[in-house]
């Protein structure tokens, strides 16, 4: 018999007032109770032992399942293209990606981390900077602009196609706002009514690409394809930054090594882009 499955038969025999164990001053054994009792307890004793085991062991090294919740543009621009570096990195890892527009209470969803822009989050959330701060980019095809000429200011977008982005959470289209460059600071809200709308941004970019019309995009998420010459920006003036992407967690407190692990890598990548 172990010491600690002595230690627990002791307290039982305390709370049961049954002898469990003999006793002598050079030996010791069970009593009949005690053997019938540790026969039926053990299996689920040594499966305790071994769960504290793997809590312990998981903080020293990451391990498991990570549960992430993201918004569908964040998780294309921070966890896609760095998976494969992340779960080499971390091989007994493994990751459940969720993608949707809305919130996520990660706690009462039994999530490990959430990944939402700044500005969405409460102040009191316990939470860390994943990407620098960015721009939304106004962006269309060269190929379009040859055709419709290139807006100087917002009230001119009425005179272009612009293309809509619905929220699948609430069903609410994304307005598109606006911030002068002088001392004025005159703030413009236009609602694109162009000939689609979308509630996947990637659909969206696709036919910017392809010439359909103006779309309103993460500066982040467009400036290799500006870089090469498929989409080209206007009104950037007008744009002004914002709080980027932070990660999420319920509590610093005893963090896991997994969560730690995603954060530290996170952290990592957002350098590289600054």
């Amino acid at each position: 018999m172990k010491s600690n499955q002595y230690q627990q038969l002791k307290s039982l025999e305390q709370q049961l007032n049954v002898r469990l164990i003999n006793r002598t001053t050079r030996t010791m054994s069970l009593t009949d109770e005690g053997q019938r009792l540790l026969d039926i307890l053990e299996p689920a004793l040594s499966a305790i032992e071994q769960a504290v085991l793997e809590v312990g062991e998981s903080q020293a090294e990451p391990s498991g399942l990570l549960r992430i919740n993201s918004s569908r543009i964040a998780a294309r621009l921070l966890i896609e293209p760095h998976m494969a570096e992340f779960l080499a990195r971390y091989p007994k890892l493994k990751i459940d990606l969720t993608m949707n527009d809305g919130f996520s209470n990660i706690i009462a969803d039994g999530v490990d981390a959430g990944i939402r822009l700044g500005e969405s989050l409460d102040e009191h959330m316990v939470a860390v900077p994943v990407s620098p701060p960015i721009e939304m980019a106004i962006v269309g095809s060269p190929g379009y602009f040859e055709r419709y000429g290139i807006p100087e200011s917002p009230e001119e977008l009425i005179q272009h196609n612009c293309l809509a982005y619905r929220f699948s959470s609430s069903g609410v289209i994304d307005r598109w706002s606006f911030t002068s460059a002088d001392d004025s600071q005159r703030t413009v809200v236009f609602e694109p009514t162009g000939s689609a709308i979308f509630n996947d941004d990637e659909n969206m970019l696709n036919a910017a690409l392809q010439g359909v019309g103006l779309i309103k995009y993460l500066d982040l998420n467009v400036q290799t394809h500006i870089a090469e010459g498929r989409l080209q920006r206007v009104l950037a003036p007008w744009c002004k930054p914002f709080p980027g992407f932070y990660l999420y967690v319920p509590s610093r407190a005893n963090l896991p090594a997994k969560t730690r692990a995603l954060m530290d890598f996170l952290k990592e990548k957002r350098d590289a882009m600054s």
